[in-house]
């Protein structure tokens, strides 16, 4: 019986296991991430740079949503601060919807807050 020899595979071969992935940066995002790379101590390439950037970005913790709880806090805070701030010359009726008017805002921001 005759020993099969391994045929040899067609193409380059592999550099790593790791699939790689590509994407399309702008010129100023490619040069942001240059100079990043130029400030590290290794000077990194641009994949390894690009590489540790996702890290970085990936470990970093997003914004919580404030709760309920948090947003009648701040809000309560805040009326607070501008009872000591308010004009006692005013009539009540007058000073209650100066304070309405701060703690509700500018209604060009409505929207805003209603998707947070």
């Amino acid at each position: 019986m005759s020993i099969k020899a391994k045929p040899k595979k067609r193409g380059r071969p592999a550099t790593g296991r790791d699939p790689m992935m590509g994407f399309r940066a702008a010129p100023v995002l490619r040069a942001s991430i240059v100079k990043w790379a130029e400030n590290q101590p290794d000077i990194p390439t641009l994949s390894e740079a690009t590489r540790r950037l996702v890290e970085l970005g990936l470990t970093v913790k997003s914004a919580v949503r404030p709760t309920a709880k948090a947003a009648a806090r701040t809000a309560e805070l805040a009326a607070k601060a501008i009872d000591k701030h308010a004009d006692t010359s005013a009539p009540s009726a007058e000073r209650e919807s100066r304070k309405n008017r701060l703690l509700k805002g500018p209604s060009v921001f409505w929207d805003v807050r209603k998707g947070m």
